[in-house]
């Protein structure tokens, strides 16, 4: 089934992010205005794709969105504010740096706070409904992944290039044996009950 064009009409921005279950890392957020004409049949929630089609449609939206950008918020605020808030507000900064100011936002999910006195509609699994919000969903995943694959040169023993700060079973295991580090976040449970206290 094709996904919406968008839910406004007029000049919308869709927005969503990615990380917000992850142990390490940042979440990331995009923001995309996609034209009027924008069409693809495999856009779709970024969970749902392959890394190869998720390259490709990157580079298609870089090429051809009106207006996207892209914002991390690194653990040391996520456990300050909790990763919701730090989820919207990697929203916030991603819209603020878009170079169009966008009439309406669609956001992904059910929970957003007011940004700039621009109307704004939640939509549940929204990435897998509106094509701006798929968008954002991809650019947002991308990133993230990209990001993470770069930090894993640092610290291997976490396999970040493979689970992406993730809770898998070897991410959890290195964190077992080696601790954790400045990019875990620390207000997260890093390790099940019965392990925590091996540590």
């Amino acid at each position: 089934m094709a996904l919406e064009k968008q839910w406004f009409d007029g000049i919308e921005a869709g927005t969503d992010e990615a990380g917000r279950g992850c142990l390490a890392g940042p979440v990331t957020a995009a923001a995309v205005i996609l034209p009027s004409n924008f069409t693809s049949v495999r856009l779709n929630d970024s969970k749902k794709l392959s890394l190869k089609v998720r390259l490709e449609l990157k580079e298609k939206i870089e090429q051809e969105a009106v207006a996207f950008a892209v914002a991390h918020v690194f653990p040391e605020e996520i456990d300050q504010i909790n990763i919701l808030n730090a989820s919207i507000k990697a929203m916030h900064l991603a819209l603020a740096q878009l170079q169009i100011v966008p009439e309406h936002i669609l956001v992904d999910g059910n929970r957003f706070h007011p940004y700039a006195d621009i109307s704004h509609q939640c939509m549940i699994k929204g990435d897998g409904r509106f094509l701006n919000i798929a968008a954002a969903s991809v650019l947002a995943k991308t990133a993230r992944d990209a990001y993470m694959a770069n930090l894993h040169k640092d610290f291997p023993a976490y396999q970040w290039d493979k689970n992406k700060g993730y809770p898998t079973r070897a991410h959890r295991e290195a964190i077992q044996k080696c601790g954790s580090n400045p990019h875990h976040r620390k207000s997260f449970r890093l390790l099940p009950e019965q392990l925590v206290l091996n540590l």
